[in-house]
Parts: C-alpha cells; structure tokens; sequence
C-alpha cells in the first residue's frame, strides 16, 4: 500500500512539473512588401526573380583571387568575430547553467565529528566519542509552473540571437574588407592617373619652355604650363597619404598590425552582374541575421514572462538525506548503520507590496519592446535593400555619362594642344581642357567605385556573406 502511495503521488509530481505557464511563443504578422521598391531600370535590376544575390556565397560574387584571400584571413583573424565566437561559448555555458535548475542539486561525502563532553558528579560521568558518517544530500524545487523551464527556453533563445549574432558580424565584416579593398584600389587607380598626367604634362612644360626660349611664346604660357604640372603634382602626396591609411584601414579588418596590403585586379577590372536578382522580400526574414537575432531576442523575452508569472504561484522543494553513520569506524558500513530523513516543503507567496506582480508587467513591456525592435528590424532591412538597389542602378547610369563625359574631355584636351601647336589659339585653352579632362577622369574613377560600392551594399543588406 506504501509502495502504490508513493507511486501515485510521485506520478502526480511528474503531471503537475508538466504544467507551463506564460504564452507559446508565435511568429507575429509582420507587413511584407511584394517587391522591394527599386528603379525601373531592369538592365540593373531583376526585381521579380525569385532566386536573390544574398543567396550567392561571397566567393561568388567577389572575384578577385586576393580580396578573397583577405576575406579568408580576416574570417579567421578578426577580433570582432573571434570575440562573437566567445560571446557563443558563454551564452552555451548559460544554458547548461539555467537548465540545471530544472533538476534535483546532489551532493555527499564523508564526515568526522568528536565530542567530548564533561560529567556531573553524582549525576552523570564525563563523556567523549567520534562519529563517523557517509551520506548524501539532494534538494529539488518542482517546477510546478514550467519557471525553470521558461527560463531555460529564454537562454536557449538567447544563444541563437548569439549566434545569428555573430553571422551579422560575419556578413558586416566580408562586407566591410570587400569596400575597404575596393577603396584601396580605386585610390590605385587614381595615383595612376595623377601620375600619367604630371609625366605627359612635364613634356608639355619641357615644350613650352623651348618655346619661350625661341620666341615663339611668351613667358605667360610658361608659368601655365607649370601651373598644370603642380596641380597634377600636388595630388599624388595627398593619395599616397590616403593609399596607406586605407592599408592601414584593411589591416585592422585582418586583425594584424598596420602594413601592406598585395593587390589584385585592377578596380576596372572587377566585375560587375548584368542583373541583380532581388528574390522575395519575404525570404529576407529567414537570410538577414539580425531580423534573425531580432526574433530571437523577441522569443527570449516571450518566455521571460512566463519566469515572472512562474513565482506567483507556489513553490514546493523537496530535500532528503541518506548515508550511513556510527560511532566507530568499524560499524560504519553495517545495515544498522543507515540513516535517512526527508523533507517536503511549500511556500505561497502572500505580501511583497505588489513587487511580483510588477515584475511580470515588466516582463510583458520588455516583451513589447522586443517585438516592436523586431517589427522595426525588418522595416529597416526592407529600406536597405531598396536603397541599395536604387544606389546601384543611378551609379551605374552615372558611370555611364561619366566615362561618355571623360571622352568628351579627352578629345577636347587633344585638339587645344594641336590648336595651341598650330598656333591657332592661346595656352589658356589648354589649361582649361586639360584641367577639365583630369577632374573627369578622377570622377569616373570614383564613379566606378561607387558602382562596386553599391554592389557590396546589395549583397550585404539582401543577407548575403555569413554563410561558409
């Protein structure tokens, strides 16, 4: 009959621990566009593809052999990602730690007590002894209300938003060397371009200058001719400058010191998609990490109520007891030796001046927040896309007219030199064509890295670059 008590009111335990208060958490509706908003210029962008850029791996969509090697180094060297990979390990350790609450805390070991007491006379003699003892303790608190249970589903929470945490890192980084390197390059590009301007108008210095000698010009067009040369002059120091402290730049990203950065394609050199495939917009839920690590976030403080209704309700703990113990050591393992005692407890909270009822009505607004930042993580990443997308078509249609711009210039530098040759008109012509002609190369420089710029910025707010 003890055993079949026993057995009922331990099988009751079982049906009562299974009880979870707090809601289950559900995905909330959120408003998701059709299409993303994007130009109408469909040579740059394929709005209503369903496949998307975010899906491609980087090694895809980054082509060049040395900016992947960069981005591998970086991947592997990085401190921010090295730090989000111990942010991991902890929140792990977290789990495991919150997760043994749910289960019954043991211990034992074995203990030695002397105790010498002295007599009354007449009434009792003096006495002493040593007791030894084996045994072992266990103290269990129910989880009647699924508190435990809720707080571990928060820290498992937690760790996921910790992980797609740390893929949003990943993603920002591989995003962040590709316009680090394509920055560098372009600043390449430009110190090619001030220093084949500053040798062909060195010749046309050494001309004029032979000129003047002959009579055939006047000093005037001498000092413009100089005029040329230091403006071309001029700029290469300041691009050195900017050339080093981009290295500089990227070396940070590696997670190494400040040194040289080897380079690989030249900028123009590094192609472009015909098209950009966009996809669903409702696929960015399920690539963006941090929409991820939003949710997640969301998921944990869900579950955070149901810890703080947990504690309104009353909380049963069970400790016990058992081992052996005896007076001397050589009776200690004997069966009369045994001993044991349990106890079962239960405690209903009655005053606390309302503070367990404003805990969970601070559980249920931190969970607001969460779901409105979630709500607010989205709308963010869909305004993202649409401005990369945007950025990349109007920087593609502005490197067009500026490459036409740069011809344009160039055949007007070409033909005020031979006007100026032939006599036909003064060096002052000159000088304005060719200042003209070495801004707009320089701009389509920069043109052309914003057009890559705009790329990685697809690429990255679509989602794409945590994956390995």
């Amino acid at each position: 009959m003890r055993r079949t008590i026993c057995a009922g009111a331990f099988a009751s335990l079982l049906l009562l621990a299974g009880c979870t208060v707090g809601p289950n958490y559900k995905r909330p509706v959120v408003n998701v566009p059709a299409t993303y908003r994007a130009t109408n210029d469909a040579n740059a962008t394929d709005n209503h593809a369903t496949a998307s850029l975010g899906d491609e791996k980087w090694w895809t969509v980054f082509q060049d052999e040395q900016l992947q090697q960069l981005i591998r180094t970086a991947l592997k060297q990085n401190y921010d990602v090295r730090i989000a990979a111990t942010r991991i390990l902890q929140a792990e350790q977290q789990v495991t730690i919150t997760r043994s609450n749910e289960f019954p805390n043991v211990s034992g070991g074995p203990s030695v007590s002397g105790v010498r007491q002295p007599g009354i006379p007449k009434v009792f003699s003096a006495y002493s002894y040593l007791a030894d003892q084996i045994g072992l303790s266990a103290n269990w608190t129910v989880d009647f209300w699924g508190r435990y249970r809720r707080a571990t589903e928060a820290a498992r929470a937690n760790l996921r938003a910790t992980e797609w945490g740390q893929r949003a890192i990943v993603s920002t980084l591989v995003a962040n060397v590709a316009t680090a390197y394509f920055g560098l390059r372009e600043y390449d590009l430009e110190l090619e371009i001030a220093e084949r301007t500053l040798a062909s108008r060195r010749q046309s210095l050494t001309l004029t200058q032979t000129l003047e000698q002959g009579g055939a010009t006047s000093l005037v067009d001498v000092r413009q001719a100089e005029q040329l040369v230091e403006e071309a002059a001029e700029s290469i120091p300041d691009l050195q400058r900017a050339i080093a402290q981009a290295e500089n730049q990227l070396s940070i990203l590696l997670g190494e010191n400040p040194t040289e950065i080897a380079r690989g394609r030249a900028l123009t050199e590094q192609p472009l998609p015909e098209t950009i495939p966009a996809g669903l917009p409702s696929r960015l839920l399920e690539r963006r990490p941090d929409i991820q690590q939003a949710e997640q976030q969301l998921i944990a403080a869900n579950a955070q109520i149901g810890v703080a209704r947990a504690q309104l309700f009353p909380e049963i703990s069970l400790t016990g007891t058992a081992g052996l113990q005896s007076i001397g050591l050589g009776d200690l393992f004997t069966w009369p030796s045994r001993s044991w005692n349990w106890t079962a407890s239960l405690s209903q909270p009655i005053f606390n001046a309302g503070a367990l009822r404003a805990n969970v009505r601070l559980s249920q607004a931190q969970q607001q927040q969460a779901l409105l930042t979630y709500e607010q993580t989205i709308q963010q990443a869909f305004r993202e896309v649409s401005d990369s997308l945007i950025a990349y078509a109007k920087y593609r249609q502005f490197r067009e007219h500026q490459e036409r711009l740069t011809t344009a210039a160039r055949g007007a530098s070409d033909l005020s030199h031979t006007r100026y040759q032939g006599g036909v008109t003064s060096y002052l012509e000159v000088l304005t064509s060719e200042t003209n002609y070495f801004a707009a190369e320089l701009n389509l420089a920069r043109a052309r890295l914003n057009e890559r710029l705009a790329l990685v910025q697809v690429y990255n707010s679509l989602g794409g670059g945590w994956e390995q």
